[in-house]
C-alpha cells in the first residue's frame, strides 16, 4: 500500500532477533511503500533525535518494543513525547508485556497505541496488516517535517 508520505521511514525499535525477524517479514509482506529503519535498543532509537535535527525525514510511525537493553521502551516513549518537536510523531508499542502497569504508564506518558505481539505468524500479519491502514489510511496525522 502507498503511504501518505512515501520517503518518511517507519522506525521499528526491537532488540531480540526473531521478533526482529517476525515484524520485518510481517512488514515486507505488506508491500509498504516506506523504508523501514531498526533501532536496537533505546539508546539507537533516541540517537535518531540529532538526525531529524540535521533534517533526516521523521518517522510517519515509530513501533516500540518495551523491554530493550541500555534504555527501556518507556523511557523512550517519554524522551519522545516530551520533545517539543517530536511529541507529534505516532508511537505504537508493540510489546509482549500485557503488565497492567505498563499499559498504564505508556498511555500516561502519550503513546498513540498499545499493542500485544502476536506468537503466530498468521496472526502477526492480520495485525501488521490492521496497524498499516489504522496509521496509513484511516488516521489523520499532523504533517511531518
Amino acid at each position: 500500500m502507498l503511504s501518505k508520505y512515501p520517503n518518511n521511514p517507519i522506525l521499528l525499535v526491537e532488540d531480540n532477533p526473531i521478533d526482529l525477524d517476525l515484524t520485518m517479514r510481517a512488514l515486507s509482506s505488506r508491500n509498504l511503500a516506506n523504508p523501514i529503519e531498526v533501532a536496537r535498543d533505546g539508546e539507537e532509537a533516541l540517537d535518531y533525535i540529532p538526525r531529524w535535527e540535521k533534517g533526516e525525514p521523521l518517522p510517519v510511525v515509530i513501533l516500540l518494543d518495551l523491554n530493550l537493553p541500555k534504555i527501556n521502551g518507556l523511557e523512550v516513549l517519554k524522551a519522545l513525547k516530551s520533545h517539543p518537536d517530536y511529541k507529534t510523531i505516532p508511537v505504537v508499542v508493540l510489546t509482549t508485556s500485557s503488565e497492567s502497569s505498563d499499559v498504564k504508564t505508556a498511555y500516561q506518558l502519550g503513546v498513540n497505541s498499545y499493542i500485544i505481539k502476536p506468537v503466530d505468524f498468521e496472526k502477526f500479519i492480520e495485525m501488521a496488516k490492521h496497524i498499516e491502514l489504522y496509521w496509513n489510511v484511516l488516521n489523520k496525522s499532523f504533517e511531518p517535517i
